[in-house]
């Protein structure tokens, strides 16, 4: 006896992933039972999260990316980063879709100034692309970059604690 096997894909609410709701979707089938080869048998799910997380770690690789996520996302993220125990958001500013066989990525970016926009957006989205397909075997449609701040090389990151005024 043989059954269909399937590939799919969870999506799941969480942090990063757009406030998306819960659902599975195939992505490549095959047979299933003793006779048919150990790969073949059984399905894999990968979360949005997955997706959002590999794209997120593959955009900030780029020279030129110095953070990611519009304002409000961006000073949350630095109070979170400095909290003993917490772990960076690598998701932060990164949304996706995901189908049955592709996924779209949108990207939230603050580049270096200096650095020519549109060279650090072409290597972030090859870089974004190779990544998200070779890790998750999905198709990636498209990765859609918005540009939220340029850091200037005199700009201070944002602080979590109050300042001594005079000392």
């Amino acid at each position: 006896m043989t059954t269909q096997s399937t590939v799919t894909v969870k999506d799941t609410h969480a942090a990063g992933t757009g406030g998306r709701t819960e659902g599975t979707t195939a992505l490549a089938g095959g047979s299933a039972g003793a006779d048919q080869p150990a790969a073949n048998r059984g399905r894999t799910s990968i979360a949005d999260l997955v997706v959002v997380k590999v794209a997120g770690i593959a955009a900030r690789e780029i020279p030129g990316v110095h953070d990611m996520g519009g304002g409000l996302s961006r000073t949350i993220g630095a109070v979170r980063d400095r909290v003993p125990g917490g772990r960076p958001n690598v998701g932060r500013g990164v949304k996706v879709e995901v189908g049955e066989r592709q996924t779209a990525v949108d990207l939230d970016l603050v580049v270096e100034y200096g650095v020519p926009i549109t060279d650090v957006a072409r290597d972030v989205r090859e870089n974004v692309i190779a990544a998200v397909e070779r890790i998750t075997g999905l198709e990636v449609v498209e990765v859609n970059i918005t540009v939220n701040d340029v850091r200037l090389p005199d700009e201070e990151e944002p602080t979590t604690g109050a300042e001594a005024r005079v000392e």
